[in-house]
């Protein structure tokens, strides 16, 4: 496995600026969405890097990769939850604080974006008042990590000398089937 990676980092701070920058209207800076999928794909490019690096060193254990999940993104997502539980309870009408605690538990259970593709669009004007929203990005992200080592695993066993070409190939039919579901259902394609 790589050490720390400043270019990674650098390029993590400026998928993350343009969504704040979007998100604070910078009209001028539409990238806020770019933002997200840069995050994703460098999330993907240094995850699956060391479950392949794991994998072929025959030292892979679910147990241990989802236990590192967990502890990385468990504390910053119960602190922030806790923070919009207390403030809500002072801003938010009864009903709006039982949606809070619907989002919160499908945020804890990595459902969110099934929760708001379900339950409205990004767009929606009630999205503003929705404080847990950008945890949709959060199930996207671990609803694939739940399934990409099984994918390793099963490239690695039965088509080991093949793995990098599916994997491409996947990938080249996950990007035409996001463009042809951003023109059929925009709101699906999003979450």
């Amino acid at each position: 496995m790589q050490g720390y990676r400043r270019d990674i980092d650098g390029l993590r701070a400026i998928a993350v600026g343009s969504v704040l920058l979007f998100h604070a209207g910078v009209s001028s800076l539409s990238g806020g969405f770019t933002g997200v999928d840069i995050f994703f794909v460098i999330s993907g490019y240094l995850i699956g890097g060391h479950i392949f690096a794991e994998l072929v060193a025959g030292k892979f254990s679910f147990a241990t990769f989802y236990t590192r999940r967990v502890r990385r993104i468990l504390p910053a997502l119960f602190a922030m939850l806790t923070a919009c539980y207390l403030v809500g309870a002072l801003v938010m009408t009864p009903e709006e604080y039982r949606e809070l605690g619907k989002e919160a538990v499908a945020a804890i259970y990595a459902t969110s974006n099934i929760l708001f593709y379900t339950g409205g669009g990004y767009f929606a004007p009630a999205a503003d008042f929705k404080p847990l929203l950008m945890t949709w990005s959060l199930g996207v992200e671990e609803q694939f990590y739940i399934l990409f080592p099984f994918v390793m695993i099963a490239l690695l066993r039965f088509r080991r000398d093949q793995a990098l070409p599916i994997l491409l190939g996947i990938a080249a039919l996950s990007f035409v089937g996001s463009i042809i579901l951003q023109h059929r259902d925009p709101t699906a394609a999003f979450y």
